[in-house]
């Protein structure tokens, strides 16, 4: 039986819509597997599910709009500075239990986003951050005695735990911005006998300073005497009668020559000297 070829044009032209509508509901239905939004400071890791996974020469989705294929995955990591903390017991140098609480600041590094994501997860704070930080808070705080932890050692401390948790990060693909240790506690007894000796250490040597202190004003004094001594027979060995006589001459001289109202006798001072009688 031949087919009406009306029938044949409609079907031609029904062929095209079909098509597309079909192409629309799979564009619809699939929407969200096809399209990722990145959020500011994040990026994306994408999963090849027909290829081989996570290609670690392929570059993280950076902030924005992107088409992925359907049948592929985003995994999206936060690439700002993170802070988590750490509340935990360690053991001083002789044995004493001490509770610190450390802070760490971290964030993936740049462009090594594929291989943590493959050889790590995005779960890496818990299963390599802190474990990380907590071992080396350990190792370093147990060189050390309460008095130092306490007191005199903690930016040395700091620094350590520091060094010794980037040499391990460094190899797991996170960069380790910072570490800062928030609060130490120690049982009351031993803080306060800390307290007691910092507080004699403190007093002895406002002390000594005071010793030194008036020490060297002794010091200058004598030098000042000995100097003052040496001027004065310096002074006395170069003063003669003579000397001393035609000083006085040249002293009645320049006053007799000044303007002031006076009356000079001659030869009555001691010595012969003028004698100068002065109306002011």
């Amino acid at each position: 039986m031949a087919q009406n070829p009306q029938n044949e044009l409609n079907m031609k032209k029904i062929a095209p819509i079909a098509l597309l509508v079909i192409a629309l509901l799979v564009v619809i239905i699939f929407w969200n597997r096809m399209t990722v939004t990145i959020e500011a400071g994040h990026q994306g890791v994408v999963f090849n599910t027909f290829g081989d996974g996570i290609d670690l020469n392929q570059m993280p989705l950076n902030e924005g709009f992107h088409f992925i294929a359907p049948w592929n995955t985003v995994t999206v990591y936060s690439i700002r500075q993170q802070d988590k903390a750490e509340d935990m017991k360690v053991l001083s140098s002789n044995g004493l239990e001490i509770n610190v609480d450390v802070s760490t600041w971290f964030f993936p590094k740049v462009g090594k986003l594929a291989y943590l994501h493959k050889y790590l997860g995005d779960d890496y704070e818990s299963q390599v951050v802190m474990p990380s930080l907590r071992s080396a808070s350990r190792s370093v705080i147990g060189r050390y005695t309460p008095e130092e932890i306490y007191s005199t050692k903690r930016e040395a401390i700091q620094v350590e735990i520091f060094d010794e948790t980037k040499k391990i990060l460094d190899q797991k693909y996170i960069y380790l911005d910072r570490v800062l240790i928030r609060s130490i506690y120690l049982p009351a007894t031993i803080k306060s006998a800390i307290e007691s000796k910092l507080k004699q250490e403190q007093l002895a040597l406002e002390y000594k300073y005071k010793l030194e202190r008036a020490k060297s004003e002794a010091e200058r004094q004598r030098i000042a005497a000995e100097g003052e001594s040496a001027a004065n027979k310096i002074i006395n060995n170069s003063l003669t009668e003579n000397l001393l006589r035609m000083r006085g001459i040249e002293a009645t001289m320049n006053l007799a020559e000044s303007t002031n109202a006076k009356v000079v006798v001659i030869g009555s001072g001691k010595d012969g000297l003028p004698l100068i009688l002065g109306d002011k």
